[in-house]
């Protein structure tokens, strides 16, 4: 069981013009929105501990069937369980001590009533029996489900991206980020001229009749529910060492037969990432299941110890250098991107999905974090600065909780600047270090709120950034820096800011360096040389008025 640890947080309304724009209440949202992203009460009485599930695709039809043996503890007495399965998947049998339970269906859950209220501590399993047509991807992976395509030689291609539509879309669990299992065990049952992949290392491969085989594959570290993956296709493995942190990481790689050269070419570049990330984060976290990448029929997806790639072997993001700066396209996004998240987003995973940004905007800043081990430090801000142009200030950072509602998706971008000003707040890259590698190890395995992030953060630092924080993931607003300069005397405060907004500032006259300390308000600083200039490290805004 992942640590489990919920906080209510509690906002008070800002006055005067720095009031924050907090996430707004559940207008708009629906019973089942508050069903698949709340811990109800029948949930909240038991533990997912293990996932042991098997399926068999018919790949003509685009259905599977399959049964999730699902062991749970009881945490306290509970008698009706609830169990996600979206339509139009559907669950056709929940079998426990060899009796079949009464089950109800409301939507996208299923109630499961036990005879008797289940003794507490005890760990459990059901067998849950399901089958259907699952959701069909449109635009995968955000628009997510399953991916059913062929290779260029015509064999089925086929693999799953559920992050967000969530995991029972297509096989029964307990779908909330705040409760993962101990571990999984995933068989695929296909065709014996295809091979089935998925998360951790392989245990068994075993011919059927009727000309198939089942792949078992096995996942000994806790695992979020939209992180397990089915991949089937026409694949060539091969794998190497990397010598790590921890001693001997296995690598393996999976790419279709017809796109092998390519791909090995390609993959070379996850070494030297492996390298990087655990410099700055520490080691990778799930060295007892392997690092896996895996050729998928998508652009990519960061799932546990079998990351999907689909970046047409090409550096950048298809091609593309999303910063502008031409440093990202000096590396592969896909390899890089969903391979940081192992550390954010697997190793470190929000209870709530409106916490996302946790995930993605530590993991967005890898990429400059790559860069720089790369090319050195310069080049690593240059691409953090020029990620910038994609934040949209749309809505807070931060979404609505309890519903399934992620908030905007600057939480990649924004997300990103937001750590990099952390690292100029700190100015010592040794303790930047010091605090993202203490992130991965305080919080390994666990599941957080960006509260717990948040202030584990000012207490690691010794900087209060209760006020920076609201800033910048719960307002759209961009703080303005207003300023007068004359005569060597630099007059200045923070306006289009949160109430307490005090955000210290590195600026620069005459190319030297100097730290401000503005507030709401007004302050002067004698300044030596000629000009005045803001760090552009800062995402602010630099307004000059005459007073």
């Amino acid at each position: 069981m992942r640590v489990i640890i919920l906080i209510i947080a509690c906002f008070s309304l800002f006055n005067t013009s720095c009031k924050a724009q907090l996430p707004q209440g559940n207008r708009g949202f629906s019973r089942q929105d508050t069903l698949r992203g709340s811990v109800t009460p029948e949930r909240a009485w038991w533990d997912a501990v293990k996932y042991d599930i098997s399926i068999t695709p018919d790949l003509a039809q685009k259905t599977i069937r399959g049964i999730n043996i699902l062991s749970f503890k009881a945490l306290k007495p509970g008698k009706r369980m609830q169990i996600d399965m979206q339509v139009p998947m559907k669950i056709t049998d929940i079998i426990y001590q060899r009796q079949s339970l009464p089950l109800t269906r409301e939507g996208n859950v299923y109630y499961a009533d036990f005879p008797q209220p289940l003794p507490q501590e005890e760990v459990l399993s059901l067998q849950i029996h399901f089958e259907g047509a699952p959701r069909e991807a449109v635009n995968p992976p955000w628009d997510g489900g399953w991916i059913w395509k062929k290779d260029k030689e015509g064999n089925p291609w086929v693999s799953a991206a559920c992050q967000g539509l969530g995991a029972s879309s297509w096989y029964p669990c307990k779908d909330h980020q705040g409760d993962e299992p101990d571990s999984a065990m995933i068989t695929l049952i296909v065709p014996d001229t295809l091979v089935g992949v998925s998360n951790g290392r392989l245990r068994d491969k075993q011919k059927q009749p009727g000309g198939v085989t089942a792949y078992t594959w096995a996942v000994t570290n806790p695992i979020n529910s939209y992180a397990i993956v089915p991949y089937i296709g026409k694949y060539a493995h091969w794998s190497e060492q990397y010598e790590g942190e921890k001693g001997k990481l296995d690598l393996d790689y999976w790419a279709l037969e017809e796109d092998l050269d390519k791909a090995r070419r390609q993959f070379k570049q996850v070494p030297e990432m492996l390298k990087c990330f655990e410099y700055w984060f520490g080691p990778y976290p799930f060295y007892e299941d392997g690092y896996k990448l895996v050729q998928a029929p998508y652009l990519g997806m960061e799932h546990q110890s079998a990351i999907a790639y689909g970046n047409e072997f090409k550096n950048g993001y298809l091609g593309r250098d999303l910063s502008g700066s031409g440093w990202g396209l000096k590396w592969d996004y896909i390899i890089v991107h969903e391979s940081g998240h192992e550390w954010f987003g697997n190793n470190i995973t929000t209870n709530d999905i409106a916490d996302m940004w946790v995930h993605e905007g530590f993991t967005h800043y890898s990429e400059a974090l790559f860069t720089e081990c790369q090319s050195g430090k310069a080049a690593g801000n240059e691409y953090s600065i020029g990620t910038r142009k994609l934040i949209s200030n749309d809505r807070p950072v931060i979404g609505a909780y309890g519903l399934n509602n992620k908030g905007s998706d600057d939480m990649y971008y924004k997300g990103g600047a937001i750590i990099h000003m952390i690292r100029q707040l700190i100015n010592d890259d040794e303790k930047f270090r010091a605090l993202l590698r203490g992130l991965n190890s305080d919080f390994h395995y666990q599941t957080v709120d960006s509260r717990m992030i948040e202030d584990y953060i000012s207490k690691k630092t010794g900087i209060d950034l209760s006020s920076f924080f609201d800033q910048y993931l719960r307002t759209v607003k961009i703080p303005a820096l207003e300023y007068q300069y004359n005569d060597k005397t630099l007059q200045y405060r923070w306006s289009n800011c949160v109430e307490g907004f005090t955000m210290p500032l590195r600026v620069f006259s005459g190319g030297k360096p100097i730290w401000i300390y503005p507030t709401e308000k007004w302050k002067k600083t004698e300044i030596e040389g000629d000009g005045f200039e803001a760090d552009r490290n800062f995402y602010i805004q630099v307004k000059k008025i005459n007073r």
